[in-house]
């Protein structure tokens, strides 16, 4: 039985992984479906533009790719001293550009007085989206 990506991938042992993705039951990524004739290649742009804005916003590296008819590759590298590095500002701005962020992060960035109860949240939510950030984990 196959392990959870949480389970599998341990930064401080090898920054560096191999991902592969792959659709089922004869879809098409990219490419000509030479049974009905239709063209997918289109998608290749589309997922190459994803991949480059995603590197951009997590603080994962891709070293190299590939986009197939039917699957993908990337080579990543975790980059634990980015994540580190990063502000409380930086990693709610960041995450905000996946995600609908919370209300509590848009009152801190918008310069508003958090209540006590507001600063826990804040704290542990920032914890939270600090480790996905650097994260290939799903979880």
């Amino acid at each position: 039985m196959t392990s959870a990506r949480r389970i599998l991938i341990d930064a401080e042992s090898t920054p560096f992984y191999h991902i592969i993705n792959r659709c089922v039951r004869r879809a098409f990524l990219c490419g000509e479906d030479k049974l009905t004739g239709k063209s997918y290649e289109h998608r290749r742009g589309w997922i190459v533009d994803k991949v480059k804005a995603l590197s951009a916003i997590f603080c994962i590296d891709v070293c190299a790719y590939a986009v197939m008819n039917n699957h993908y590759h990337l080579v990543l590298k975790i980059d634990t001293d980015k994540a580190k590095s990063l502000s409380n500002r930086q990693v709610i701005s960041r995450w905000c550009k996946v995600t609908k962020g919370h209300d509590v992060a848009t009152k801190y960035m918008n310069g508003e007085t958090l209540i006590e109860g507001e600063r826990l949240l804040l704290d542990g939510l920032l914890a939270e989206w600090h480790e996905r950030l650097s994260s290939i984990s799903c979880d």
